[in-house]
């Protein structure tokens, strides 16, 4: 007699049926499985017959043993795959490592003059990107029915039944409270706070906000400043007002970045229920002056990075130019309103962060010069500005191409070549 596959049997145990009978098949729609786990599931169980089945001669041959083993190998990866897969999507994973990223940046402009820590960034990053998977996910939770009206986010895997909700917030539950310990455990308390600061302000602030008021984009701004000062929290144990420099960045950079996006998708943001700018704005004109006007709040910070001591003078030049170079998008899009338009104003702001934070780390400059605004580890500082006047007058900045062998990579940092 045909014996059923370790799937069948787990399957039996989930039905609905209360059943125990070997003769009636397990229903497949209640596995909400992976494509190929079903195919193990649909073929490790024949097909039920009416007439009896004449038993086997052969004592044994109905249970091969490498056949179950295979079967439950095949079931435990279809069942990973798929649960990892929803894992990546409920997190928004490449968001998220944009977020780290960001993060990354930070806790290096946090080191000043000492050696990077590498197990503290590393340890860093990994919090960063629990919480921001939590937040994440937290988020999907909250907007499944919006979800499912947009064709954009339809095949999420709470919209399209991958997943059940319980899982999804056991998932976010426990990245949440994961980052926050290990950030807490292995930086400090000032850079977990942040992060779970930033995890309540994106999920219980800016996802209800979403569906209420157009501001709701300011607010997400906020929410994506704040992880490279956590960065340098956990770096440096303190906020200090060199740190404040990538954050604002950050902040104006995200407004022509999501109101080309908002433009884009407005259709689909209509169809969710969300209250974006670009749905008040049929011609584009006001929310492509609201990029134009923060890109130009971007062009001050290369020379505040260099008044501060953070970076050489090349950062003010390069910064300048990257800016510019966005805002030519922006006004662009104000003069014409056109979709591609809109659509080369939100590439070139995907362009512009990552040049961005990598200009201020091969031009960051070792100064120990700070003024803390909220200190935590009792650092000592000198800013008086009789010290920032001779560091400015013996620091010597050097053309880009001198940085290039030494870091090639955006996290590494950039080697001292000035004697202080």
């Amino acid at each position: 007699m045909w014996r059923r596959s370790a799937v069948s049997r787990f399957s039996s145990r989930i039905s609905l049926s209360s059943s125990s009978s070997s003769s009636s098949p397990p229903n497949p729609r209640l596995i909400p499985w992976s494509r190929e786990l079903c195919a193990v599931n649909t073929f490790s169980q024949p097909p039920v017959s009416s007439e009896p089945t004449p038993k086997l001669a052969i004592s044994g041959a109905g249970s091969d043993p490498n056949r179950v083993l295979t079967s439950r190998i095949a079931a435990a990866a279809g069942l990973g795959q798929h649960y990892a897969r929803c894992y990546w999507e409920l997190s928004k994973a490449r968001l998220s490592m944009l977020v780290v990223a960001t993060s990354g940046t930070g806790y290096i402009l946090g080191t000043g003059n000492a050696a990077v820590d590498l197990a503290g960034l590393c340890y860093t990053c990994a919090g960063t990107m629990m919480i921001a998977a939590s937040a994440n996910s937290l988020n999907q939770i909250f907007e499944i029915s919006n979800d499912a009206k947009m064709k954009r986010t339809m095949k999420r895997p709470l919209p399209s039944g991958r997943i059940s909700v319980p899982h999804a917030v056991a998932w976010a539950t426990i990245a949440g409270t994961s980052g926050a310990c290990l950030l807490a455990s292995k930086t400090n308390m000032m850079a977990a706070g942040l992060a779970s600061a930033n995890l309540v302000l994106y999920a219980f602030v800016y996802t209800p906000l979403k569906q209420i008021h157009p501001i709701n984009t300011w607010v997400g701004a906020v929410v994506g400043a704040i992880p490279p000062l956590l960065g340098w929290a956990a770096a440096s144990g303190e906020i200090s007002l060199n740190s404040l420099i990538l954050p604002a960045a950050l902040y104006f950079w995200q407004i022509p970045h999501f109101m080309a996006l908002a433009h884009l998708c407005r259709n689909d943001y209509a169809a969710g229920g969300y209250k974006m700018l670009s749905l008040f704005d049929p011609s584009g004109k006001r929310i492509a002056a609201v990029a134009l006007r923060n890109c130009f709040y971007m062009v001050p910070l290369g020379f505040i990075a260099y008044d501060w001591g953070l970076t050489s003078s090349w950062f003010c030049l390069e910064s300048t130019l990257l800016t510019m170079a966005i805002a030519a998008t922006a006004f662009s899009f104000y003069r014409h309103g056109t979709m591609e338009k809109a659509r080369k104003m939100f590439h070139a702001s995907l362009l512009f962060l990552p040049v961005f934070m990598s200009g201020l780390l091969i031009h960051r400059v070792y100064d120990e010069d700070k003024q803390p605004l909220l200190e935590v580890a009792g650092l000592p500082n000198s800013s008086t500005d009789e010290v920032k006047t001779q560091r400015r007058k013996i620091r010597a900045a050097q053309p880009p191409v001198a940085y290039a062998s030494a870091a090639p990579f955006p996290f590494l940092p950039a080697p001292s070549f000035y004697s202080p």
